[in-house]
């Protein structure tokens, strides 16, 4: 759909898109810098090992430990991916055959859906609640001899929601019963606000032999066309995710895994710095939409840098996004791409546009809502 949304875009000069899910800043100096490590010696320019540098895999452990808590054994269990999409993909690879069920929830980010489906499994969608939050109930329902793996985002795309700890908890010990994975993506693990915490399923004691956790450094540290993430996996599946891995990719790219230890030399205290100007966003955004009434209702959205809105009108939410652009000259994503098959869903994201140009779309949009026919 983004593709689709794109030319749009490209046909009405002009529009401000607050369709793609990416932030407005750019990667820390140190990631800059430690491009020019990777330069100063030519074996850079050759194959590395499959599972990452050493000494990303080294940073990427410490960050791991001492933030997340994750209980895992070591840099074996750690796999550098070109971004946590290839994470997800080598996951499913690992642990299902084709019919295998994987249980993801509704709405759904796009792309683990047809991820599911290019490797011949069947996506099962599990309504959230009226909130967006897990339905714990309908997630064990929805469970049978074919499910390999519930998924689990938090902070979540697309709805902006921010799972509590205790059902990311019931969540996990409900695949340990089942002898299934817990595959949890943590993409946006910084991107909250007010007194909304992330949490790790991978840091509950016995964890460690049926969570998949998945990770990326293009949300937060502003370089998401770098394809650089990383995955943790129960070390019973190492071999065959290296395998996976080795043949779809070989390695995540080098000069981007060397970015990727100058940008975790700056850590998360720098992403936290650069994220306020993307939470005064959100709230002036959540201020604009009380505007539009109750023609839109949207979603509590404690994390990541996405809004649900709910909209009352006769349009299909495909028909609403193309009256946006061309009448109102901003762009946004319809929710049926998300897999929300009733009422008109549209999802803003907020993040992508520094202050002054985000606000103007923010104000294009509310006047496009209030003005529905």
């Amino acid at each position: 759909m983004i593709p689709v949304v794109g030319e749009l875009v490209r046909r009405n000069p002009g529009t401000i898109s607050l369709g793609q899910g990416v932030v407005h800043y750019g990667p820390p100096p140190q990631a800059i810098e430690a491009i020019g490590c990777f330069l100063a010696d030519p074996e850079n320019h050759k194959y590395k090992p499959v599972q990452g540098i050493p000494p990303l895999l080294d940073a990427i452990e410490r960050k791991l430990t001492e933030e997340n808590r994750l209980r895992f054994a070591g840099c074996d269990s750690i796999l550098v991916t070109a971004g946590s999409n290839m994470g997800f993909m080598n996951a499913l690879l690992a642990i299902a055959d084709p019919g295998d069920e994987i249980v993801i929830q509704t709405p759904y980010y796009f792309n683990h859906e047809m991820a599911i489906t290019m490797a011949s499994c069947r996506p099962v969608n599990v309504r959230t609640t009226a909130a967006y939050q897990l339905d714990l109930d309908a997630i064990a329902d929805s469970i049978t001899e074919r499910t390999r793996a519930v998924v689990t985002i938090s902070p979540n795309n697309p709805t902006g929601a921010v799972y509590a700890e205790a059902a990311l908890r019931h969540v996990n010990a409900l695949c340990r019963e089942r002898g299934i994975y817990h595959i949890h993506d943590e993409a946006y693990e910084y991107f909250t606000y007010g007194v909304a915490e992330h949490f790790s399923p991978g840091s509950i004691d016995g964890s460690e032999s049926h969570t998949i956790s998945l990770f990326s450094l293009s949300k937060s540290y502003g370089f998401a066309g770098w394809r650089i993430g990383c995955m943790v996996a129960p070390a019973h599946l190492v071999t065959a995710v290296k395998k996976i891995q080795d043949t779809n990719l070989i390695c995540a790219p080098v000069v981007s895994q060397y970015a990727a230890v100058g940008a975790l030399e700056a850590g998360s205290a720098w992403c936290r710095e650069q994220i306020r100007s993307i939470a005064e966003v959100r709230a002036i955004a959540l201020k604009e939409l009380e505007r539009v009434g109750d023609r839109c209702r949207a979603s509590r959205a404690d994390g990541a840098f996405y809004l649900l809105l709910d909209v009352q009108t006769r349009l299909t939410s495909m028909e609403l996004v193309r009256h946006l652009v061309e009448r109102h000259r901003v762009a946004v994503l319809p929710g049926s791409t998300f897999g929300i098959d009733t009422g008109c869903t549209i999802r803003v994201a907020y993040g992508a546009l520094k202050k002054e140009t985000a606000v103007e779309g923010i104000g294009r949009l509310t006047e496009g809502l209030r003005n529905l026919d």
